[in-house]
């Protein structure tokens, strides 16, 4: 691994512990209507109905702690602080939150101004000794208010252990599994924190902790491109893949895979073979018995004469589909495209054209458990109110990607 390699993975996991320490700052809240900023004041801006806290997470396992390394961090607070003293800002708690490989026995648990002048507020400029307390024109009573809203702590858990402690916490609070934790709820919390820290409005970059609470109880996103930096791409298919894909019994559920292809990327070969797959893989024609289903496939953003294209290979290859289209000119029958595939029809696969050929159908399946598997780039593009219908919302790079997890 390069160096370069080695320092985008440490600012990755740099990124992973802020947001995580984040997570749990909002778990910790004691009211629905406390809430968290990121990326504002501080890393992690903590609001509740009595104060205001604003904390600096930092991660560093591969450096020692030196009074020198939070020295900057300090003297940014106290330039806060002297606004408080003359009015133009809130007083709040200042919190430098940091993880060090070794050296935090070099700073006391508590110490007086003193130390805090000599350690933290104290500089050499162009070989002149300057004290910063002193070019801010702040007294020693003011440096001790300052001090009593001051916690630094440099014996934060290191980052696998910050993790755990998180995905704990997830556990009890929606009372799930640590696999329901983590790639349901670690997952969506994730997205909500990023995407936060990213949002151009500083007014758009808090939330309460019953709004997030309520953000995350969203199970339908499986994963995002954040969580699979995470967790890695293969492992995590693989845990999609356990979880939603492997039966020893199929059940002869209404299953439909929603694919969405980038037109930049396109193989037809590629798609074809997907089709193939999961025809394969989620059909089941018995010639004795009952129990015959097959899988519905709608592809997302494909132009409409390459799939007549498709369609007109598959029928060449004898691969026998339908589309809920009866005869030249009719319109789109969902009763149609519903019927049961059966040894004798040897139907295969359903296509569905376009998303309200979806809805329709969706919406002409009486009594049958239905699920919808959404594969989407970047956005789901796809929303159905029926709480009814299972419908899951994976991300994937390519749509190559999907025989990984199905």
């Amino acid at each position: 691994m390069t160096d370069y390699d080695r320092s985008a993975v440490d600012t990755l996991t740099g990124y992973f512990y802020q947001f995580d320490q984040s997570i749990l700052e909002i778990l910790n809240l004691s009211s629905l209507e406390d809430s968290v900023a990121i990326e504002c004041i501080e890393d992690i801006d903590v609001k509740t109905a009595t104060e205001l806290s604003a904390i600096q997470c930092k991660y560093y396992s591969k450096s020692e702690y030196n009074h020198s390394v939070i020295k900057k961090a300090v003297m940014h607070m106290l330039n806060h602080f002297k606004k408080v003293t003359i009015g133009e800002k809130e007083a709040i708690k200042y919190q430098i939150n940091r993880y060090y490989k070794s050296g935090q026995d070099k700073i006391p648990n508590s110490f007086d101004i003193a130390f805090l002048k000599k350690n933290f507020l104290t500089y050499t400029e162009e070989k002149v000794k300057q004290e910063h307390h002193v070019n801010l024109g702040l007294t020693d009573e003011q440096l001790e208010v300052f001090l009593s809203y001051l916690s630094i702590n440099v014996n934060c858990p290191e980052y696998n252990a910050q993790y755990n402690q998180l995905i704990d916490s997830l556990c009890a609070c929606y009372k799930s599994t640590r696999y329901s934790a983590e790639s349901y709820y670690y997952n969506n919390a994730l997205r909500i924190i990023k995407d936060l820290s990213i949002n151009p409005l500083e007014e758009n970059r808090t939330i309460t902790k019953k709004s997030f609470l309520e953000k995350v109880n969203n199970s339908k996103i499986l994963f995002n491109e954040w969580f699979i930096k995470l967790k890695g791409k293969q492992a995590h298919f693989k845990n999609l893949k356990q979880e939603y894909f492997t039966s020893l019994n199929i059940e002869p559920f209404e299953r439909f895979f929603l694919i969405e292809i980038n037109q930049d990327f396109y193989i037809r070969n590629e798609l074809k073979e997907l089709i193939f797959i999961i025809s394969k893989k989620w059909s089941k024609i018995s010639k004795y018995g009952n129990i015959s289903f097959c899988p519905y496939i709608l592809v997302h953003g494909i132009e409409n004469s390459e799939l007549i294209s498709i369609k007109t290979e598959l029928f060449k290859e004898k691969f026998n589909f339908i589309d809920g289209y009866d005869f030249q000119g009719a319109e789109f029958n969902p009763i149609s495209v519903a019927q049961t595939a059966t040894y004798h029809n040897q139907i295969k696969v359903k296509v569905l054209n376009v998303l309200t050929d979806l809805e329709l159908t969706l919406g002409s399946i009486p009594n049958k458990t239905k699920k919808v598997y959404q594969f989407f780039i970047t956005t789901p593009y796809f929303e159905y109110s029926d709480p009814s219908i299972g419908i899951h919302n994976i991300q994937v790079e390519h749509f190559t990607d999907i025989k990984e997890i199905i």
